[in-house]
Parts: C-alpha cells; sequence; structure tokens
C-alpha cells in the first residue's frame, strides 16, 4: 500500500508520498511513488501514483512519450510536453491510463489480478494558473476545488483528519507542508504498509521549477522533531479535556442528558422481550 496527498493553495501546490510497496508481511520493498516533469521557465508538473506497481510504473514511463491525437488531419499530437493547459495534460495522462488498460488488463483479469491505479497529477503549464487532478483506474478524472484544495490516494483515512481540519486556499505553503507531514505520521503510526522514505515537493506558483525538493528518511531532525511534538501536544490535548460526568449536578457539561433526539439503547431482561 502507499500514501500520497496533493495539496493546491494560492500560494502554490504541495507533494508529498512515501515509499513503501507492501506485497505481504514478510515482502516490504521501496519505489518511490513520486515523478517531477519540469521544464524551466515553461511548465512544471508532478505525478503521484498508488495501486499496482506494475501499472503505476507502466503509466508513469507511457506518460512522458504518450501521444494524443483526436483527429487524424491533426499536424501534431498531444503530449504532457507540448500540451496548452494541465486539462489537456491530464487528458494524456487518462489516455496512458487506458493504453496500459487495453494492454495488461485481459492478461491480470486471468491471473485474477485487479486493474487498479490511482493518480495525483498537479502543476502549472505557463498561460495558466496552478491545477490539480485525481486520475481514476479508468483514465477520467476530478478536479480539485476551493472547496476541496487536496486528493489523497492509497491509504488516506488517517491522515485526512488533520487535513480537513487545517487546510484552506489561503494557507501557507510551509503551514501546508507541515500539515502534509503530520498527515502522513498520523497515516504511518497506524498503517504499517506505509513507509519512509518520504518526498515532499513543494512548488511556487508561477514559478515554473522548484528547488524545494526533498527526501525524508527518520533520522531527519525536523521529522524526528514533528513526530515527538505532535504525539505530545496531542496527548497533553486529551488530557486537557473533561472525562465524562453522569450527574449533571457536579458539572456544566453532563454526559448524561433527559429529552434527547434518541432515546437510551433498550436492555433486554427476558427471554420473551423484543427490541421493536
Amino acid at each position: 500500500m502507499t500514501y500520497c496527498v496533493g495539496i493546491k493553495l494560492d500560494a502554490g501546490l504541495v507533494f508529498l508520498s512515501d515509499s513503501r510497496t507492501n506485497a505481504g508481511v514478510d515482502n516490504i520493498s521501496t519505489f518511490r511513488k513520486m515523478i517531477v516533469y519540469e521544464r524551466p521557465g515553461d511548465r512544471f508538473m508532478v505525478l503521484l501514483s498508488a495501486g499496482n506497481l506494475s501499472i503505476s510504473q507502466s503509466v508513469r514511463e507511457i506518460l512522458q512519450v504518450e501521444q494524443l491525437k483526436e483527429d487524424p488531419e491533426d499536424k501534431e499530437s498531444l503530449t504532457i510536453w507540448n500540451a496548452k493547459s494541465m486539462f489537456d495534460a491530464a487528458r494524456v495522462l487518462g489516455n496512458a491510463v487506458r493504453h496500459v488498460y487495453d494492454r495488461d488488463a485481459e492478461a491480470l483479469k486471468y491471473t485474477g489480478v485487479e486493474f487498479n491505479v490511482s493518480l495525483i497529477f498537479g502543476g502549472q503549464i505557463r498561460g495558466e494558473g496552478m491545477r490539480l487532478f485525481q486520475v481514476y483506474s479508468a483514465g477520467n478524472f476530478i478536479e480539485a476545488t476551493p472547496e476541496t484544495p487536496y486528493f489523497q490516494i492509497g491509504e488516506y483515512k488517517y491522515g485526512k483528519p488533520v487535513l480537513d481540519r487545517v487546510i484552506t486556499p489561503d494557507t501557507r505553503l510551509d503551514e501546508a507542508a507541515k500539515c502534509a507531514l503530520v498527515s502522513m505520521d498520523s497515516t504511518m503510526k497506524s498503517n504499517l504498509s506505509v513507509g519512509p522514505p518520504l518526498d515532499l515537493v513543494v512548488y511556487e506558483a508561477n514559478r515554473f521549477e522548484t528547488d524545494k525538493i526533498i527526501s525524508i528518511d527518520m533520522q531527519n531532525p525536523y521529522y524526528r522533531m514533528l513526530h515527538s511534538s505532535w504525539g505530545q501536544k496531542l496527548r497533553e490535548v486529551f488530557d486537557s479535556l473533561d472525562d465524562p460526568v453522569w450527574d449533571d449536578a457536579q458539572t456544566d457539561t453532563p454526559l448524561k442528558t433527559e429529552g434527547g433526539r434518541s432515546k437510551p439503547l433498550k436492555k433486554i431482561t427476558r427471554p420473551e422481550e423484543r427490541l421493536i
């Protein structure tokens, strides 16, 4: 399994991925899930992948040379290197996914393996703003919006709560990177199939290149600080909350109250009793 997150902000984009591939408790390997496509001054794109490793590697390989030609009379095929918009680049990616599906899906089905791949694709091409997409196994995709400014793929459930509470379009880039790392740390704490090293990329809007690319292992000083501090602060917040009190005479926030919309659970005390 894996965990990847892409965040679109007014100030830029943040991408984070783990690198663990798990094919059983005794077969754990390291494969990077992120690839960066950059032509300084013209375009900057990042691809994150989750799902079947052979499928995602094939898609990544094909994407660099994939051509989309909708009209035989077109003189030039569409590629990620000449696309005029990120939407068109996402269409090329979707076509690459379908290309791999047409080639491999039947053979995979014959051996009992599902065609499973999930992708996050984002960046900026000169002439338009930044865009972020999530691409599915069928090659179709959706785009991030101000109401939903981030996408997750892979083992996403453990890292979602902190993103929901923190990330908005006007979040600062460094704050979003910190939030993404907390999200990843929470995931790794609860799921052994997600693990280091981590790849982090931060892109500033309208630069069309970045030097903020880093690989993070468990000895990284910032990550070690974040890991220990987050766990400690969570415990402090938990300890600061009052324990539940059943008697409303002893607290302003009783647990047990009368007149609620739902009645307490009914107890069964005799064999002939029924819940309904």
